[in-house]
């Protein structure tokens, strides 16, 4: 399971730079003008328009891939076996004894134990 994790998260972060390097690579709306006086947005590898819809749709592909990690770790992360981080819970308890014989210690009578409540 934590092999899994560690794939998943690794292929989460890698799919992240991959939406930001597209998002950043994407033309605004406003460079629409600057295409129509030649700003060489036609000469590209798809053509002028054909960039666009290539980029917008990996990038929509990228995305849903990125949300499906996000649901496949916050699963992953909550079915994990948590460790208890309570001091109470790490103590062990003390076995009570079975015949009813007192578990006090005996000596001279100056013990404080008998004074701590139960």
């Amino acid at each position: 399971m934590n092999f899994a994790y560690s794939l998943i998260l690794v292929f989460h972060i890698l799919v992240g730079l991959g939406v930001i390097g597209l998002v950043l690579i994407q033309h605004g709306k406003g460079a629409d003008m600057g295409a129509a006086f030649g700003s060489g947005a036609s000469g590209s590898l798809f053509g002028a328009s054909g960039s666009a819809n290539f980029l917008s749709r990996v990038t929509a592909v990228l995305a849903a891939v990125f949300f499906a990690t996000s649901l496949t770790l916050s699963y992953l992360a909550s079915s994990k076996v948590r460790a208890s981080n309570s001091v109470i819970d790490a103590v062990k308890t003390v076995p009570a004894a079975v015949d009813g014989a007192s578990t006090a210690p005996t000596g001279n009578g100056d013990s404080k134990a008998k004074d701590v409540p139960k």
